[in-house]
């Protein structure tokens, strides 16, 4: 098992690296899966952008773009986050910033463990989820 975090043309968001890796492992673990190799990378918008045009076709910002290499019930990708759209979706949401970037960094989680979000349905259940997860760091691991 191993999760990283880097950066990539931004500063490292401030927070306890240790205890977020067990959260997110718990949180995988309670999905019936397990860890391989998760790779956060926070990012600038315009990196972001780039990745978004380039992979996705998507010509817009984003807060999260998560590439999936999951094999069988262990998953494993790169997750790319722009701090920048995180902190403006929080202004946007009238929430903590810290709060919208585990939001954002669990929600990637949940797309590795098998969350859609693309209909009304699967947004539903995938926001049921992050909020739990986010429910389960508040009382365990902060």
């Amino acid at each position: 098992m191993a999760i990283g975090f880097h950066t990539d043309g931004t500063a490292m968001p401030a927070f306890r690296k240790m205890p977020v890796k067990r959260w997110i492992k718990s949180i995988v673990e309670r999905h019936g899966k397990t860890v391989g190799f998760i790779t956060y990378v926070f990012c600038s918008d315009e990196k972001i952008l780039g990745i978004n045009t380039e992979f996705l076709r998507h010509d817009y910002y984003t807060d999260i773009i998560t590439f999936d290499y999951s094999e069988e019930n262990e998953i494993s990708g790169d997750l790319f986050i722009s701090p920048d759209t995180v902190r403006s979706n929080s202004e946007k949401f009238n929430t903590a910033f810290q709060d919208e970037l585990f939001r954002v960094m669990i929600h990637g989680i949940l797309h590795l463990c098998g969350f859609g979000d693309k209909s009304e349905a699967e947004q539903l259940r995938m926001r049921e989820a992050e909020n739990a997860a986010l429910h389960l760091y508040k009382e365990t691991f902060n």
